[in-house]
């Protein structure tokens, strides 16, 4: 990236579309001094490799795992306090009856679980939920994996296995059997053979929800480091349009998305460090606060 000059700036961006960042991608939310290229490919997870391994974007969102990843390898990026995609995941693990009957959490050790990435925020998500509130050991479960992290230094942990180019999708997988179980998300299939793997998944969430008070966090705003070190007075123009954007949600797709603020998010964050160390996702302990540098840190909706 070269020196920035003074005035205004355009960054080259990887956003997609959702309720928080409608309004900046339809242009209702602007600004004089930054203009966002929206460059990146129609699904925006499609871009973070390139973002990590090539710098090919100024800014953009970045899955809170992979931020994770490229934090502890040395990436030049920082992150805002501002989430873009957060929901619960207790839903987002399912099983087939095609081949059997009724499986419980505890029924996957020993057995093989699909997932797209092992180091998929998802996966991280509903594996920490998986160990923590109905103590499945996960290193007894072989994850089947179909796409490497999206960090080039990163490797899979022993007890995963990948499934060769060419082969069945996840699904098909799920309901041929060759997997107990399946990690999906919103591709899960709506067919009458599917379960989810956490019994009420959706009430179990809540619950999980009053005592924990986290909105497990999908995807965050980053950019460049150089950036938020030459150009503080872009960082802030950043975040306010982002502010602005994100007031233009209807009310209830805030619901399951997380608040701006460092302060509103160290609980979620602290717990996404904590369950990706202890799953091998990251090779050191992060600090919330080194995740931010002193322009990012102080930013407040």
């Amino acid at each position: 990236m070269a020196m920035l000059s003074t005035g205004p700036v355009t960054l080259k961006t990887n956003l997609a579309d959702y309720p928080v960042t409608r309004a900046l991608k339809q242009g209702k939310t602007s600004s004089p001094l930054v203009a966002f290229d929206f460059c990146g490919p129609p699904t925006a997870h499609d871009g973070f490799k390139p973002m990590v391994r090539d710098d090919k974007f100024d800014a953009g969102e970045l899955a809170i795992i992979t931020f994770l990843q490229a934090k502890a390898y040395g990436k030049p990026y920082v992150m805002l306090p501002a989430p873009i995609s957060g929901r619960f995941q207790h839903h987002c693990i399912g099983y087939s009856t095609a081949h059997g009957g009724e499986i419980k959490p505890k029924d996957i050790e020993g057995r093989r679980v699909g997932v797209r990435s092992y180091a998929q925020t998802t996966g991280l998500w509903v594996r920490g939920v998986l160990k923590h509130e109905y103590g499945v050991d996960l290193d007894r479960v072989t994850w089947v994996t179909f796409e490497d992290a999206h960090l080039a230094e990163y490797t899979d942990p022993a007890n995963t296995e990948r499934v060769p180019k060419g082969s069945k999708k996840l699904a098909e997988m799920m309901f041929d059997g060759d997997v107990a179980a399946a990690i999906l998300g919103a591709d899960m299939p709506k067919d009458p053979r599917v379960r989810p793997l956490i019994p009420d998944p959706h009430r179990a969430a809540q619950e999980w929800f009053k005592r924990t008070g986290v909105i497990p966090i999908n995807h965050m705003f980053t950019v460049h480091e150089q950036i938020s070190r030459e150009r503080p007075d872009v960082i802030a123009e950043v975040f306010r349009v982002l502010v602005e954007s994100r007031k233009a949600a209807p009310p209830e797709a805030l619901e399951t998305i997380p608040p701006f603020g460092v302060e509103a998010n160290r609980e979620a964050i602290q717990l996404a460090i904590d369950w990706a160390l202890e799953q091998r996702i990251i090779p050191r302990r992060l600090e919330v606060d080194e995740l931010f540098d002193d322009t990012t840190r102080g930013l407040v909706p």
